[in-house]
C-alpha cells in the first residue's frame, strides 16, 4: 500500500511539473519575442540614416567641428563626417562611372550622416531636430526617409500591443492551467486534509507541506523551461550570428527571471487558494464532489 501511494505521489509530481513546465515554456517563449522585438525595433530606429548637408563655403575643420558637436548631442548616437571627395569617391564606386569626368566638376556636396537614439526615432522629434539642426546657417538640407519612419513606426505600435495583449492572455492562461493542475492534486488529498482538521492541526500547519511541494515543482519546472530556452536561443544565434544584436544576454536574464518568478509565484497562490477551498468544506461536502 505505501508502495502504491509513494509511486502515485511520484507520478503526481512527474506528471504536474511536466504540465507545469510546459506553461511556463510557453509563457517564456511570449516573452522572449516581446523582448526581441523591442530590440528589433530599437536596432532599425538607429539605423536608419540621416544626411545633413553643408555648404561648399563651410570649411573641413568647421565641419568635424560641427560633426563632434552634434556627437554630444542627446538625440544623436553616431555621426559620420563625408567630405566632397569621398562622397564622389562613393558613389564612383557606387556607379561605376566618375560623375565629375563628363560634368567637369564634383558635383556632391560634403554632409554628416546621422543615426539618431530610438527614443527620438519619431516624427515629432525629428521635426524639432531638423528645426534645430537648420538653425545653422552652413546646412542646406537635411535628407531622410519620411515615409518609411512612418511606417516602421507604424508597424512596430501594432506589433507591440499585439505582443504585450498575447503576453496579458498567457498569463491568465498559465494561472487557469497551472491553477487546475494543482487543484487536481490536491483534490486527492481532500480526505487527508479533513483528517488532519479533526486531529486538531492548524489550517497553517496543513497548508505547509502542499504549498512547499508546489513552489518545489514551479522551481523544477522552471529550471527545465530555462534551460529549453536557453538551448533555443542558442542554436537561433548559432545558425545566424547577427541574432546576437537582438538576443542580448539582458533579453535572456529577463526571460529567465521572468519564468522562475512565475513558477514560483502562480504554484504557490494556485496552491493556496485550492488548499483553502477543502479546508474550508465539511465532510459531507467533500463526498459530494
Amino acid at each position: 500500500m505505501s508502495h502504491k501511494s509513494g509511486t502515485l505521489f511520484d507520478m503526481q509530481f512527474i506528471t504536474s511539473c511536466i504540465s507545469t513546465m510546459l506553461v511556463l515554456l510557453l509563457l517564456g517563449m511570449v516573452v522572449f519575442f516581446v523582448m526581441t522585438a523591442n530590440n528589433l525595433s530599437v536596432y532599425v530606429r538607429e539605423n536608419i540614416n540621416f544626411s545633413v548637408l553643408l555648404n561648399d563655403d563651410m570649411k573641413e575643420t568647421d565641419a568635424i567641428r560641427f560633426q563632434k558637436q552634434l556627437e554630444s548631442e542627446p538625440f544623436v548616437k553616431q555621426a559620420v563626417y563625408i567630405s566632397k571627395a569621398q562622397a564622389l569617391k562613393e558613389q564612383t564606386e557606387a556607379m561605376g562611372t566618375d560623375p565629375a569626368e563628363f560634368l567637369g566638376y564634383n558635383p556632391f556636396t560634403a554632409s554628416i550622416e546621422i543615426k539618431l537614439n530610438a527614443a527620438y526615432a519619431n516624427t515629432d522629434s525629428i521635426q524639432w531636430i531638423q528645426e534645430k539642426l537648420l538653425e545653422n546657417k552652413q546646412v542646406i538640407e537635411i535628407n531622410y526617409p519620411q515615409d518609411l519612419i512612418d511606417t516602421i513606426n507604424q508597424n512596430i505600435r501594432k506589433i507591440s500591443l499585439f505582443l504585450l495583449g498575447l503576453a496579458a492572455l498567457l498569463t491568465l492562461i498559465s494561472f487557469a492551467l497551472i491553477n487546475n493542475t494543482i487543484r487536481l492534486t490536491i483534490y486527492s488529498k481532500r480526505f487527508l486534509i479533513h483528517t488532519m482538521k479533526l486531529v486538531g492541526a492548524s489550517w497553517g500547519f496543513i497548508r505547509r507541506p502542499f504549498i512547499a511541494r508546489n513552489i518545489g515543482i514551479g522551481i523544477l519546472a522552471a529550471a527545465i523551461a530555462n534551460a529549453l530556452l536557453i538551448s533555443m536561443a542558442y542554436m537561433m544565434v548559432n545558425y545566424e550570428p547577427g541574432l546576437l544584436e537582438l538576443i542580448t544576454p539582458q533579453v535572456m536574464l529577463v526571460v529567465m527571471g521572468t519564468v522562475f518568478i512565475s513558477g514560483i509565484l502562480i504554484t504557490m497562490l494556485c496552491a493556496y487558494i485550492s488548499i483553502n477551498k477543502y479546508l474550508r468544506m465539511k465532510a459531507g461536502e467533500l463526498y459530494s464532489l
